[in-house]
């Protein structure tokens, strides 16, 4: 089976939505794409292919950068921010599945869908530990995600559980909504596109 997304042929029928949860870049597929919402998609395919088969995360995310190297959005601060990303949930995976576990306790982590808990753990990371994307912004960018890979009610559950998240962490004075770094300037357009 080859490693790369291939485009449909054009009078072949759409891919239904189980398709897209494949861990595939979503080709043809309606989701805005700065080079950080495609790095996002990365890390969170990336995630999803270790979890499901114990690929080396690392290998994936590799892959998965090639795959969209020559996208125009694509740069290099969007490829470090994929790598520090994969290696940051690694390196404080059992504390993320902790919170996650402590703010969605009817949904035992091994009982969530993939795609959901790997949104879960790259947001988490993203408003608790790398905290240079602002909270809201790394809430939108999950639910986008949840929209374009997750089941039907994946964007409601993720919204919900990352926004319980996102109130502790104020609460703990750990995050505000703001943020500094690289997503600042793509929060007006990330609002524009909630709709998505």
């Amino acid at each position: 089976m080859p490693m790369t997304a291939q485009p449909a042929a054009a009078d072949a029928p759409a891919q239904p939505q189980s398709a897209r949860a494949q861990a595939r870049l979503p080709v043809g597929q309606p989701i805005p794409a700065s080079g950080r919402r495609l790095a996002r998609a990365a890390v969170m395919q990336s995630l999803y292919e270790s979890d499901a088969v114990a690929h080396d995360a690392a290998d994936a995310l590799g892959i998965r950068m090639s795959e969209i190297a020559d996208m125009s959005e694509w740069d290099e601060k969007d490829a470090k921010f994929a790598r520090a990303t994969v290696a940051g949930v690694f390196a404080n995976a059992d504390e993320i599945d902790g919170v996650i576990a402590g703010f969605a306790p009817n949904w035992p982590i091994s009982q969530m869908a993939v795609v959901d808990r790997n949104i879960l753990r790259m947001a988490i990371y993203e408003i608790m530990f790398s905290r240079s994307t602002p909270p809201k912004v790394a809430v939108n960018e999950a639910v986008v995600l949840a929209k374009a890979f997750g089941g039907e009610s994946a964007p409601r559950f993720v919204n919900g559980v990352l926004g319980s998240v996102m109130a502790a962490a104020a609460a703990e004075g750990g995050g505000d909504g703001e943020g500094a770094g690289e997503d600042e300037a793509h929060e007006s357009e990330l609002e524009a596109n909630a709709g998505c």
